[in-house]
């Protein structure tokens, strides 16, 4: 039998050096959220990067026949409890020389490991050929996937190409820069050095608040000279586009495309340099991550912590609560669960996954699935634990973080792949939509379906006749009427008190504050109350008139997502949140809500009645205000009054964008076809459910998304630039005339019960916190990141996101359900 080093050498050919660009996973394992702290610690597959942990690498040697790897086991430091501490001399945290953040140090051992017979060779050692050891000292000293996908999502809206670096002028001074022992040329600063790409004066950069950082010697540099850009030292490596690059003028990190250029200017080789410095971005992700949300308890009340299959917690990615809040209810579901974690091991998965899972969403929420609800991964903190570092137990358990599904579910979302906070709503729904993407064509596998549904407007005109439109949703999303609040009579004295405290100069205290109270059997009714329609367009009268539309749904989905809107807007067009409190029952009946459809003696409208209906608010004619402006700028003005159509009469300035990007089409000079040119236009029907959240109504989301090129955030801006917009109401045009038919969908009776719901804390839904309250075995849990406990006060009078599962829907009650996927958890992580 060879031996291990015969074994190496045999399969030197699978072996690999990494290059820069190469992505390599040596922090977690690709289909589990094991690392090298793990009992088993990680295996590196030194052929693909990828990372494996002790009872998964056995499956990427059976799919890949890779044999080497690179095994990182990492065990805590054993810190003597009688050893004097050090007295800090910066007023720092986790630095040399500030004070200790009582975080536990870790001695690493690596070796290299030969499948199948699992032969072991230490690293370092000399004896080992020479490509493993360069291949290994490069996935070291690698930066790795899983830091620097996060990374990537931080800077994504930040680093943009600067001028400043395309036309820099470098000064032919004679300076040539050494490749190490570098000092800031002003003070005596080793680090967080900083080279002028203008002159070659490395100095040394901002101080912090803490007095850790530099001396401001390179900022100080810049207003004297005026020469705007600079590079850090310590991070350029061959990888450039990692470089750290600052634009002084911009004061923003910003690309350099000319930066291999302009370091070879100084005589600097990047692809020999090694990083030695964290860039402003990596510093920014950790203050980031590492913000504490303990401060947001429920009633301030400490609450009894839950360990588990079902209760473990996900770490805060930096503003990634929504994410958490919501993925913890939606794989309470059963469609959820037993489609990814009871019906799906982690095995198929990475079986049935491409040659790299971390991109596969099946697999990426098969593995965030078993990490959540097996219970592998929700352990109590051990006392041996709370010695070494010192610190009082505070019960909690560490958490899985969930990157490698963040990267995979945003991939195709410009927002979501980024690190700002974002919309719970929104959220959710481009979950479903992903996941009905992926599992199109077999719907016994698409989760989704377990939300969907029917809803059906009822449209009558004078002339007695009606029509009936048909769409699809997955969420209801609900006015909150204040004029059904249940204690107006509070609501008046508290009126008053705060009227007579202002007089007298004092504040209300928290306790002094009264809150409408809405049920949200009122919410519900309000959905189905009839309302008017303006300038319905009736094929029977062929003419405008007023129509009453009726709304109801078609089907009853297996699981309710009803969405409050507490965001609206106050006169002026200031958005504002809603503070009011709505009484949601445990147990709902719905059935009232189902539309019948046409009725016995009913008349239809004629068939051309809904689309003249849909067509008449767009055919618009050109602004004559817009094409004058544009005229006196010597535009032509037949090109002046398409731009005006093609942009809803948005403005002078959306017109001039839209003429400047069109002067060269074939058709500019054709005869302007009002009817043609202000055709419907169709929009994302998320991006318009997502201002209707903000308070918009529908039709003015969606002329404000045609008007922008569906961007939300300049559909924003548009509607408050135009807030005549808002006058003319139309019929609602979300409904297309026909719908495929709904029979395929889940239904059932109206009756739901309250399964979970997700809470917003802040002012708006792109800022604050998320936080989750499932039932579960008979009680409430709270889910904030990665802390799990029993929740003492469930707030479901302010939830954001209400989700109910119907009663009839087949569905196990919450003990027999968790019973039924622990016998199986142990299986499924083998």
């Amino acid at each position: 039998m060879l031996d291990a080093m015969e074994l190496l050498r045999a399969n030197l050919s699978r072996v690999r050096i990494p290059e820069p660009t190469n992505r390599i996973y040596k922090h977690e394992c690709c289909v589990s959220f094991d690392t090298p702290k793990s009992e088993g610690g990680l295996f590196v597959d030194m052929s693909t990067f990828l990372a494996f942990g002790k009872d998964h690498v056995m499956w990427n040697y059976e799919k890949t026949r890779n044999p080497v790897y690179l095994h990182i086991k990492q065990t805590k430091k054993v810190v003597s409890e009688d050893r004097p501490s050090k007295k800090p001399t910066l007023l720092a945290i986790g630095v040399e020389g500030g004070f200790d953040n009582g975080e536990p140090q870790y001695e690493e051992v690596r070796n290299i490991v030969i499948l199948p017979e699992y032969a072991t060779l230490p690293f370092p050692s000399v004896q080992l050929p020479e490509k493993v050891r360069l291949a290994v000292d490069a996935i070291i000293l690698a930066e790795g996937a899983e830091r620097k996908e996060q990374l990537a999502a931080w800077v994504a809206d930040k680093k943009q190409r600067s001028q400043y670096a395309v036309n820099l002028q470098q000064l032919d001074n004679g300076v040539i820069v050494p490749r190490s022992g570098w000092k800031c040329a002003k003070c005596d600063k080793t680090e967080n050095l900083w080279l002028n790409l203008t002159d070659g004066m490395i100095l040394c950069g901002r101080r912090n608040w803490d007095g850790t950082g530099g001396n401001n010697h390179a900022v100080d540099h810049y207003s004297e000279t005026g020469y705007p850009i600079a590079v850090k030292l310590g991070t350029i490596t061959a990888d450039l586009e990692a470089a750290d690059v600052y634009s002084y003028p911009e004061d923003d990190n910003i690309e350099d495309p000319l930066l291999a250029q302009h370091l070879a200017f100084f005589g600097i080789d990047f692809s020999s340099l090694q990083k030695t410095e964290l860039t402003t971005a990596e510093r920014e992700l950790d203050q980031n991550t590492n913000y504490d949300w303990n401060r947001i308890q429920e009633s301030g009340q400490e609450m009894e912590p839950l360990f588990g299959p079902g209760y473990t917690g996900l770490v805060n990615l930096g503003n990634s609560c929504y994410l958490a809040a919501t993925m913890q209810v939606a794989l309470s579901t059963r469609s959820f669960s037993s489609r990814y974690y009871a019906g799906q091991n982690l095995k198929e998965a990475f079986e049935q996954a491409p040659a790299d899972p971390t991109v596969d969403l099946n697999m990426q929420l098969t593995k965030l699935a078993h990490g959540l609800l097996s219970g592998k991964y929700s352990t109590l903190a051990s006392e041996e634990e709370d010695a070494a570092t010192g610190a009082i137990s505070t019960h909690k358990q560490e958490g899985i973080p969930p990157r490698m599904f963040k990267t995979v579910i945003a991939a195709s979302h410009p927002e979501f792949s980024s690190m700002r906070q974002q919309d719970a709503l929104e959220f959710f729904l481009h979950l479903l939509e992903q996941v009905e993407r992926v599992n199109a064509g077999s719907s016994a596998l698409d989760s989704s379906r377990s939300f969907k549904f029917g809803i059906e407007d009822r449209i009558q005109c004078p002339s007695g006749k009606v029509a009936y439109n048909k769409r699809f949703d997955y969420i209801l999303s609900l006015n909150i009427p204040l004029s059904e609040a249940t204690n107006k009579e509070q609501l008046e004295a508290f009126k008053k008190l705060k009227e007579e405290l202002n007089l007298q100069g004092k504040e209300l205290s928290n306790d002094e504050i009264v809150r409408p109270r809405v049920p949200l059997e009122a919410c519900l009714a309000s959905y189905s109350a009839p309302e008017e329609v303006l300038d319905f367009f009736s094929g029977a009268l062929s003419a405008k008139t007023t129509a009453i539309k009726t709304t109801g749904l078609t089907s009853f989905p297996d699981y309710l997502v009803l969405h409050m809107r507490k965001f609206v807007m106050e006169e002026g067009w200031v958005p504002k949140k809603l503070d009011v409190y709505v009484d949601v029952p445990d147990i709902i009946d719905i059935s009232a809500m189902r539309s019948k459809g046409l009725q016995p003696g009913e008349e239809l409208l004629p068939d051309n009645a809904a689309v003249e209906e849909r067509e008449q608010p767009l055919k618009l004619s050109a602004n004559e205000n817009i094409v004058s402006q544009l005229v006196a700028m010597g535009f032509d003005q037949l090109h002046c009054q398409k731009a005006a159509v093609n942009t809803l009469n948005a403005g002078v300035e959306e017109a001039m964008t839209w003429l400047l990007s069109h002067m060269e089409d074939p058709d500019i000079n054709a005869p302007l076809d009002i009817k043609g040119q202000a055709a419907v236009q169709s929009v994302d029907q998320s991006k318009v459910d997502t201002l209707v959240s903000f308070g918009f109504q529908e039709e003015l989301a969606r002329k404000a998304l045609v008007a922008t090129g569906s961007d939300i955030e300049r559909a924003t801006d548009w509607i408050f630039s135009n807030p005549d917009a808002a006058s003319t109401s139309a019929m609602d045009t979300s409904a297309p005339s026909s719908a495929p038919a709904d029979a395929q969908l889940p239904d059932g009776g109206g009756k739901y019960r309250l399964l979970g719901f997700v809470s917003h804390i802040g002012t708006s839904t792109q800022c604050g916190h998320y936080v989750a309250h499932i039932h579960k075995d008979g009680r409430w849990v709270i889910f904030n990141d990665e802390k799990v406990g029993a929740s003492v006060n469930p707030p479901k009078d302010m939830g954001y996101l209400y989700f109910f599962e119907r009663l009839d829907s087949g569905r196990m009650n919450q003990s027999s359900r968790w019973s039924s996927l622990q016998l199986s958890s142990v299986e499924s992580w083998k």
